[in-house]
């Protein structure tokens, strides 16, 4: 697998991106993201994504060029229309926003509709809790279905993801999980590998769990909610949350958006603990949570200690500025033949 440094990936995702088309921040911002997507352990939301990204450049699909309209403002609350420019430039836009003004506010809250892909939720994490802040996203895609209802069979709701960060004396507590057991890009990438998800993750058109990924992407079936057949009503209820909260608040949803390939909906939250108990007493208790979390005896199954979520990602991040980012040998050789037609020089592999 090739491993190749941070910064030159970030580099080159960027001149890629610039080349075809992007404005300079934009693609700087979202080259960025894409890249800790995979330093952090998410590949199938790191610079995999680079091609679709290029081809919806190329159809307009993903706008190149342009700014969010402000919708509404009140200091402690906005919400802005991203007109499906890149969704990595929004959310980073909308979160140094809120972290400029959440010290006046103690809690600053967005809505962003219409945007393009967010990547991968976790990756804008890190530099929020290194300031000792709190941050919530989620985001749902009201122009698509993948989920049914719970009970139901016809597909509705998308994976929805929710993602938190929570700030500590060492690496942060970083939760990032998907609504439905599976997301629609691993989903994707098992169909087309003819592979079988591990256990009954999806329902067939008619209701029935399956193992095939196939009875999702061609047949018309639904991925389960989190908590599966048994318990999906865990999930169903979580997605419902993510939908009406970034769907709801920035006016723009299912109840108005024509079924197409890419138009997100995104809730942002970020918290400055100094104006609740104080950062110190936060990281307090935040410390104390983890280490507690972390010493209780691991079970059989339990394959060392137990871990705090954001314990593999850091470590994965570590590994990655240390030796490299590494890229699927699959992915590399596509992303190496676009950057061929654009005319953009390679960077060095490391191994």
């Amino acid at each position: 697998m090739p491993l190749i440094d941070s910064e030159a990936l970030t580099d080159f995702a960027q001149a890629l991106l610039s080349a075809a088309g992007m404005e300079t921040d934009k693609a700087e911002a979202t080259a960025r993201v894409l890249v800790e997507g995979d330093m952090i352990g998410h590949e199938t939301h790191g610079v995999g994504l680079l091609p679709w990204y290029l081809d919806a450049l190329a159809d307009g699909s993903l706008r190149k060029a342009g700014d969010y309209e402000v919708v509404s403002d009140r200091g402690a609350s906005f919400v802005w229309d991203g007109h499906l420019l890149p969704g990595a430039w929004l959310l980073t836009r909308a979160l140094e926003q809120a972290a400029e003004r959440v010290s006046q506010y103690g809690v600053v809250t967005a809505a962003i509709r219409n945007t393009h892909h967010t990547c991968a939720l976790s990756a804008y994490m890190r530099e929020l809790t290194d300031r000792g802040l709190i941050v919530q996203i989620s985001c749902s895609n009201p122009a698509a279905s993948r989920v049914a209802p719970y009970g139901g069979t016809k597909p509705l709701l998308t994976p929805n993801p929710i993602a938190a960060a929570f700030p500590t004396s060492g690496d942060p507590v970083l939760i990032d999980v998907s609504t439905s057991i599976t997301t629609t890009t691993m989903t994707q990438t098992l169909a087309k590998a003819g592979q079988k998800f591990p256990e009954a993750w999806a329902l067939t058109a008619a209701g029935e769990p399956t193992d095939d990924p196939r009875e999702v992407t061609e047949h018309g079936g639904s991925l389960l909610p989190l908590g599966g057949a048994l318990k999906g009503h865990k999930g169903y209820g979580l997605g419902l949350m993510v939908e009406l909260l970034g769907q709801g608040l920035s006016g723009k949803g299912r109840a108005n958006t024509a079924p197409g390939p890419l138009a997100q909906s995104a809730f942002i939250q970020v918290i400055d603990p100094e104006a609740f108990a104080g950062i110190d007493a936060f990281r307090e208790q935040s410390d104390w949570l983890a280490d507690a979390c972390r010493s209780n005896p691991p079970g059989p199954a339990t394959r060392g200690a137990v871990r705090v979520p954001g314990d593999s990602a850091a470590r994965h991040r570590r590994a990655a500025l240390a030796e490299g980012v590494p890229v699927d040998d699959a992915l590399w050789p596509r992303i190496a033949d676009r950057a061929l037609a654009l005319g953009v020089p390679l960077p060095t592999v490391r191994g």
